[in-house]
Order: structure tokens, then sequence, then C-alpha cells
């Protein structure tokens, strides 16, 4: 692999976050090569996702499937952040970096004297990242299946007459964590400006909110309550819609204009349905979404997958298969995501899914084990001595 040239070689992130939207955007600037310390709580022994284990999963671990998920590329240290001790110790941290990212509960960053009034009058360059549930005065704390629900996500999910169903990642956590990066990424385009750091916060709310697109405006604009449509499209027909093949496999259609729904049928042998006045145009097509269904079922269901999709494929015409997880992540294109460290064998995925002509792939090194790196970080970067180190240990407040 090709010599890591960083974009953020020089900055330091102390992570107070965990589970997944806080996490994801602390190994996002692990990739980009800061340094991503991450603090964990020596009272609950770390990020609670260590123990989100598949039943698969050796339960003797401490390095689940779903913590490797966000942690790559990063050091562990534990810390008891209740006590002075080790408040002291986050302080020392805390005093020498770029960004903290936190996901405390609205109040509890006060009551641990960890929050960006306190932080910022030791270090004024300092970029605070908060995520909250619904905000720093909202007592209250978010997960992520109760946001789907609340923000309507849970409700557009599921086929029509079928029940809500909540999206099978944690949808609104990611949503959340790339609004936090950007914030992230303009505060320090900010402080290079001013010279000073700032605070900056996002509620898993509001990201949910920002995100519901298309299915806001069709109220805000059209005044149509967005209802339950499965996989289909409330503006688009056909778009999103699954058929089966002969071969009993699923592929799906995006036909975004006419001349893609006029090559769809014609490579289906139906040249004569595109001219039809009830199906020409994308707003005949919405106007009687039920039989453009009934024929393009029937037709796709006399073809092969594979072969059908080579033609619309050559034809221009947006059409893809149904894949599985491991299906998707055997794609050619999908092979720049995975990572694999070269000690353990652990694979993961990158957060990163851009790229740039200065940025070359980082080697990562596996999620930590928990409190992995307490001894090197509190001795290379917090300037403790082993011994100082030994007796924060003997105190209960490092491990």
């Amino acid at each position: 692999m090709q010599a890591a040239q960083s974009v953020f070689s020089e900055l330091v992130v102390i992570e107070l976050a965990s589970v997944l939207a806080g996490p994801s955007v602390g190994q996002f600037f692990a990739e980009l090569g800061a340094t991503v310390i991450k603090v964990e709580n020596l009272r609950t022994q770390g990020d609670v996702t260590r123990r989100w284990k598949l039943a698969s999963e050796p339960a003797t671990q401490d390095i689940s499937a779903y913590f490797a998920s966000a942690n790559w590329g990063k050091q562990s240290i534990a810390l008891d952040l209740s006590c002075q001790a080790g408040r002291d110790v986050a302080y020392a941290l805390l005093d020498k970096a770029d960004v903290v990212i936190t996901s405390f509960k609205p109040g509890d960053a006060e009551k641990l004297l960890l929050d960006y009034k306190t932080l910022s009058t030791r270090n004024p360059k300092l970029i605070y990242g908060a995520i909250t549930g619904y905000g720093s005065h909202v007592p209250r704390a978010g997960y992520d299946a109760v946001l789907q629900a609340e923000a309507g996500f849970m409700y557009l999910n599921g086929e029509p007459g079928g029940p809500p169903v909540k999206m099978p990642v944690a949808l609104i956590d990611l949503l959340a964590a790339h609004q936090l990066k950007e914030g992230l990424l303009t505060a320090l385009l900010l402080r290079e400006k001013t010279g000073k750091g700032s605070y900056m916060e996002v509620s898993l709310l509001r990201a949910a909110i920002a995100s519901l697109a298309n299915q806001a405006t069709n109220y805000l604009v059209a005044g149509v309550a967005p209802q339950r449509l499965g996989s289909e499209h409330p503006n688009i027909v056909p778009y999103g819609t699954v058929f089966q093949t002969a071969d009993q496999k699923e592929l799906v259609l995006a036909i975004g204009d006419d001349r893609q729904f006029t090559h769809l049928c014609t490579v289906l042998g139906i040249a004569d349905k595109a001219q039809d006045a009830s199906y020409s145009t994308n707003k005949a097509r919405v106007q009687h979404r039920e039989e453009v269904n009934a024929f393009l079922k029937t037709e796709i269901l006399k073809r092969n997958r594979e072969d059908l999709l080579q033609e619309l494929i050559a034809k221009q015409v947006p059409a893809g298969a149904v894949h599985t997880i491991p299906e998707a992540l055997a794609i050619p294109a999908a092979q720049g995501q995975l990572v694999e460290d070269a000690t353990t064998g652990m694979k993961g995925l990158r957060q990163i899914a851009f790229d740039l002509d200065t940025q070359h792939h980082r080697e990562l090194i596996a999620p930590p084990a928990f409190g992995q790196h307490t001894q090197q970080v509190l001795e290379n970067v917090a300037g403790l001595t082993p011994a100082q180190v030994q007796k924060l240990k003997d105190q209960g407040a490092a491990q």
C-alpha cells in the first residue's frame, strides 16, 4: 500500500463519545491521519457497543463486530472521569487537543466539568463537537430506533397496509455523524481564519428532520402527507420497484425519465407501452402505478436476471440486482471500503468513501481493546511518568 499523505496528521482528536454517531466521526478523522484518542469510562468498562454481540461472537472478547464498525485507527484509554484524578488526566490531553467529540446526556458534561465553557477556558483553540438526542436543553437521551419513529422514518418504511418498520442500520446515528463531520470541518476552517475554537452541536432529531428531503417537501409544498409505499417512490414510477425474474432472483428498477422508460419497454419487447398515453410520461405512470407494475412484473418474470440486467445496462436503463450483504461486499467497486489489520486479520469498513488526489488510504490499526493504550498515551501525550501512571491505576482512576 502506498504510504499515507495524511490531511490531518498534526490533528489531535479526543473522543468522549460512545455507540455509533460520535465514534464514526472519530474514525473519519483517524482515516485522514489524525491522532484519535478514545477515552472510555472505566466504571462501565468502556463503550457499551463492546458488548453488543451476535450470538456467534466469543463472549470473552471485548471487541464486538458492532464496536469494530466505528473504531478503527484509534487508541483507547480507560479513565474514571467522575474523580478529580481521572479528570486531571483528561484535562492534560484536552489542553493539547484540536477537537473533542462528546455524546453526553444533557447536563452530564457540566457535572463532570467537561463542558465547552470549562474546556475552552483552558484551551481557547479547542473545537467542541457535541451530539445530543434532542438538543442540549432537553434532558432526554436519544436512541436511534426512537428517533426513527419520532422523525417519521418508521412510519414511511414498510409495505402498504403493514406495520411501521425500522431501518436495518442505525440510520439516524449515521445521519447525525455526517452532520457532525460537516460541522467540525466548518469549525476547523473558521479556526484557520480566526485562530479561535468554537462549540458546535448536532441533535439526532434535527439531523433526522433535515434528511426527510422530498418526503418532507411533498407535504410542505404539495400538502400531501407521505404514506407507506414499500420500496416504491411517491413521485416516480417505476423507481425502487422490485421485480422477480425467471431464475427466482430479484432486481430493482430506478426509471428517472421517459426516455429510460422507453428503453426499458424496448428491451422487454413491449415498446408499444411506452407510446401509450397512459404510460408515456412519468405523471401518467404515477397515476397508473398498479397497471405499470403489473405488466412489467409479467415481462420481467420471463427473463433471467443477469441476462436482463446486462441488456438494461447496455441501454443505460437504471437497474440493479438485489444483493445480500456478502454479495454487496464482493462487488469490485466496494473493495476500496474494506480494511484488514495485517497483524490480527480483523476486517472492517472505512468511513471515508471519497478520493483526494493528495490523500492515500492510511494503514489503520484494528479497533482497540478496552484501555489498550492507557500507559502509552498517558506517558507520551499527557506527559506522565510511569510512576504517576501506576499511581492512577492504584487509585482506580485509570486502567
